[in-house]
This record gives C-alpha cells, sequence and structure tokens, in this order.
C-alpha cells in the first residue's frame, strides 16, 4: 500500500482579504503564488502542522477555522489538503520558501499566478470572503 503524505495550505484570511505569498524557492516553483503550508509531520494532526508552518513561514500565531473541501496532488504521494485560518497575532512576513506577500480582495485572485493546485482552495475561499462581505456579483457556491 502507497503512503500519501499530506502538505497543508492555509487560506489565511483577515478584513475580507486573503493572503497570497510568493515561492522562492525552488526554482521550478519560484515567482509562482500559492497558500503557506507545508508537510504534515509523523507526530502532528494537520491543523497543528498548519499552526506550526504558518509561525515558521510567516511568523504569526493563526487559528484554524474550517476545512475547504477536496484535496489536490501536488506530485506522487503527495496531496494538498486547504484549511481556512485567522490571524490571532502576528504580522505575515516572508521568512521561508517565499520573498513577497499580498492580501487579496475578493475578485483579485487573479491578479497573482498561482501554481495550479491552489486554484480550486482559493476559489473556493474567495467565494466565502465574498459572500460574507456580501460582493454583488459573486455568489457563493452550494
Amino acid at each position: 500500500m502507497t503512503t500519501v503524505r499530506v502538505v497543508v495550505g492555509a487560506a489565511v484570511c483577515d478584513g475580507g482579504r486573503l493572503l497570497a505569498a510568493r515561492r522562492s524557492a525552488p526554482p521550478a516553483l519560484a515567482g509562482r503564488w500559492e497558500l503557506p503550508g507545508g508537510k504534515v509531520e509523523d507526530d502532528e494532526t494537520p491543523e497543528q502542522a498548519l499552526e506550526r508552518e504558518l509561525r515558521e513561514e510567516l511568523g504569526v500565531e493563526a487559528a484554524v477555522v474550517e476545512r475547504i473541501p477536496g484535496e489536490w496532488v501536488l506530485r506522487p504521494g503527495y496531496v494538498l489538503r486547504v484549511w481556512t485560518a485567522r490571524l490571532v497575532s502576528g504580522e505575515p512576513r516572508p521568512l521561508q520558501d517565499h520573498d513577497r506577500l499580498r492580501w487579496l480582495l475578493p475578485g483579485e485572485e487573479d491578479q497573482v499566478d498561482w501554481l495550479d493546485q491552489d486554484r480550486p482552495a482559493v476559489a473556493e475561499a474567495m467565494r466565502r470572503l465574498a459572500a460574507r462581505a456580501g460582493v454583488p456579483g459573486i455568489l457563493p457556491q452550494r
């Protein structure tokens, strides 16, 4: 039986905005944007991994809110699962694996070049943000 490693991603939301992080490594991904996160270690839950990764990569404390349905294959043996998260303390800074951060409002998600695997979760996170903000023309997915 093949073991699948889970990579967690965080749709960090604050003030009606979604945080995007631009990759600085590896070279094949550098310059593309993603939801921050990383691999789940053997001794932690996905939610614990997400909180640890946000501390390491962005220097913030965050609380996991809810899972975005679905999972996306990153490469053989690795899948991405995404949760929404809210900031508890700190201001996000690109400390590891990223060289730039950007807050995006609903409707602005196409302003950055997302990694393909992140696109479905980004779209769902933006639908949720738009629904909460009552943005006209953007309907919540059912």
